[in-house]
């Protein structure tokens, strides 16, 4: 799957995968064939942090 470079797009499309087609970031991830640890640095450069509770990036 392509997934947007962009770091603001990416947590805008990431965040509608999560809510839509996956209970967890592992779950995406997975299916997907991308590195959480990879995923979860992109989005902190720009200050989002993956949340369980809500199964999403804030």
């Amino acid at each position: 799957m392509d997934i947007p470079q962009d770091p603001i797009i990416l947590v805008s499309f990431v965040n509608t995968k999560l809510r839509d087609h996956y209970a967890t970031l592992e779950e995406f991830c997975h299916s997907c064939d991308v590195s959480e640890d990879e995923l979860r640095t992109t989005l902190a450069l720009v200050d989002y942090q993956y949340d369980e509770t809500t199964n999403q990036f804030v």
